[in-house]
């Protein structure tokens, strides 16, 4: 018994459909529709599931519709060609035609860099922020068009660019007494630095921590063996905590530049030797929004400088 779902059908379930069935591929669908390949992924799948049935075979690099998918296309064409004239004639800046661009990096980055300046772009925008690992796998998947991450991975059809060399550095909310520490750090006394930084008060992040431990290990050949006493959701949740407080926590350098200029927070020490990593642009080899991406990626890298 099939069972028919109680939400309404999506029109733009069948634009996708339509455009699936004329270019018989999802790739080509996605360029025609000016949309990323997971969303023509996703409406195919919504409008299966509401008729119950599959409407396309799925073959190497071909959709072949089924019985019932030929059926569906001369149902619905002569309607939904109606629906495109009038679409032309009376709305010349439908947002059907602005591409939308699927990307995904750290909650902090993208508050650093880009939340500021939604508005100047040309193309629409879908976000995500989730471990790095399951980025890359649906980024070569097709399921993500651009991701700014820390690590590469073994996928042969993804390329990297370097964004930006992050170091970690270790601060202090501005009302923190850091004078034995910076007598200490003048002093080179490595155990006596680690010694009194465990009693004092720390913020970390749960998804973050292992920056904490390698700026740790780095610097005092151990990992730390103390427990922070907060632990919040994200490295801006930490900056807005030590904001004119007290406390320390270990962060990336281009995260914090504003508030240390502001004065809200103080660089505490950048650690010796300094911490340091690269974050990576990264996109397949054959982007299919390739000009949005190059504007993203420009965005990104002139809101950092600045």
């Amino acid at each position: 018994m099939i069972i028919k779902p109680t939400y309404m059908l999506n029109l733009e379930w069948l634009r996708t459909f339509k455009a699936i069935y004329e270019t018989g591929n999802l790739t080509a669908a996605a360029q025609t529709l000016y949309i990323s390949q997971p969303g023509v992924s996703l409406h195919l799948s919504s409008l299966e599931t509401y008729t119950g049935y599959p409407l396309f075979n799925r073959e190497t690099r071909k959709m072949k519709p089924t019985e019932r998918g030929v059926i569906l296309y001369n149902c619905v064409l002569d309607s939904l060609n109606k629906l495109e004239e009038a679409e032309q004639s009376f709305f010349r800046n439908s947002r059907v035609n602005k591409p939308t661009i699927s990307v995904a990096m750290a909650v902090e980055t993208f508050e650093c860099t880009l939340e500021a300046h939604l508005a100047e772009l040309a193309f629409n925008l879908i976000l995500r922020f989730d471990r790095y690992p399951e980025l890359l796998q649906d980024l070569d998947a097709g399921k993500l068009d651009l991701i700014v991450t820390p690590q590469k991975g073994l996928q042969v059809n993804l390329e990297y660019t370097p964004f930006v060399n992050e170091r970690l550095v270790l601060v202090c909310g501005s009302e923190t007494d850091s004078e034995q520490l910076d007598q200490l750090v003048l002093n080179n006394d490595r155990t006596a630095i680690n010694q009194w930084l465990k009693q004092q008060v720390w913020y970390t992040s749960a998804a973050d921590l292992e920056y904490l431990r390698n700026f740790w290990l780095t610097n005092f050949d151990s990992l730390p063996d103390w427990t922070p006493n907060y632990v919040v959701p994200h490295f801006s949740s930490i900056l807005r905590c030590l904001s004119n407080g007290k406390g320390f926590a270990v962060v990336p350098d281009f995260l914090c530049r504003r508030a240390i200029g502001n004065k809200t927070i103080k660089l505490a020490w950048e650690g010796s030797p300094h911490v340091e990593s690269m974050l990576y642009f990264c996109k397949r080899k054959k982007a299919i929004f390739k000009e949005e991406i190059r504007q993203l990626e420009e965005l990104l890298v002139r809101n950092l400088e600045q």
